[in-house]
C-alpha cells in the first residue's frame, strides 16, 4: 500500500510571503495569505465546483469577446497578500501575457462561493482585501441561502453594501457587463 509523506509546511511562522507559498507542496489545499497570515482551505467540494462551473458558463455566454472568465487563478496583491478566487473575469489579452500570477489591475470581477470552511473569510476578509486591492466588482455566493448572490461595487476605497439576489429572483446586472440570471440556476443538475 502506498503512503503519502506528510507535507513539510513551516507552520507557526510570524509572517508568510508568497515566496514561502511557492515552497509548499501541491497537496490539493488552497494556501492564501492575508497580511502575512496563512489561510488554508480544502479543495472545493463537488457542489461548490458545480456552482463555479454554472456561473462561469453564464458569464462566458454574456460577456463581450474581449473578456474571459477563469477559475482558481493566483492573485498577487503584495508579497504578503495572495488569494485564489473561485472565479474571476479578466481581459482576454491578459491570459496570454500573465505568467503564474495575476495582479489586481487585471481583475474586473472576483467571485467567491461560500463553503463551511470559508464563509467568514468570504463575508468579511475577502470583502476588505478585494476592496483594498481596487477590484471593482466582487460577488459572493452563499449556497446555503438557496443560493443567494451578493453583489458588491467599489466606491472609492470600499465596497458599497451588497445588493442581494435570492434564489427565485432574477439578478439583472449591468456591470462589469450586462448579464441576467436567477441564482437558483447555479445549483441545477444537468
Amino acid at each position: 500500500m502506498a503512503t503519502i509523506e506528510p507535507a513539510k509546511i513551516p507552520f507557526g511562522k510570524p509572517e508568510y510571503t508568497v515566496d514561502d507559498l511557492l515552497e509548499f507542496p501541491d497537496d490539493g489545499n488552497r494556501y492564501e495569505l492575508f497580511n502575512g497570515s496563512l489561510l488554508v482551505s480544502p479543495a472545493p467540494t463537488p457542489p461548490h465546483q458545480r456552482i463555479i462551473y454554472r456561473l462561469q458558463r453564464i458569464l462566458d455566454d454574456a460577456m463581450p469577446s474581449e473578456l474571459e472568465p477563469l477559475s482558481t487563478i493566483n492573485l498577487l496583491v503584495t508579497d504578503k497578500n495572495f488569494y485564489i478566487p473561485d472565479l474571476v473575469v479578466v481581459p482576454e489579452d491578459s491570459v496570454e501575457s500573465v505568467g503564474l500570477m495575476f495582479s489586481p489591475r487585471h481583475i474586473l470581477l472576483a467571485v467567491e462561493v461560500g463553503s463551511p470552511s470559508t464563509t467568514w473569510q468570504d463575508k468579511s476578509l475577502k470583502t476588505i482585501a478585494y476592496a483594498s486591492a481596487g477590484i471593482p466588482h466582487y460577488w459572493r455566493i452563499d449556497p446555503n441561502e438557496g443560493p443567494a448572490l451578493y453583489v458588491y461595487e467599489l466606491k472609492g476605497e470600499n465596497y458599497d453594501p451588497p445588493t442581494v439576489y435570492k434564489a427565485g429572483t432574477v439578478a439583472t446586472l449591468t456591470t462589469p457587463f450586462p448579464v441576467s440570471f436567477d441564482p437558483a440556476e447555479l445549483r441545477v443538475r444537468r
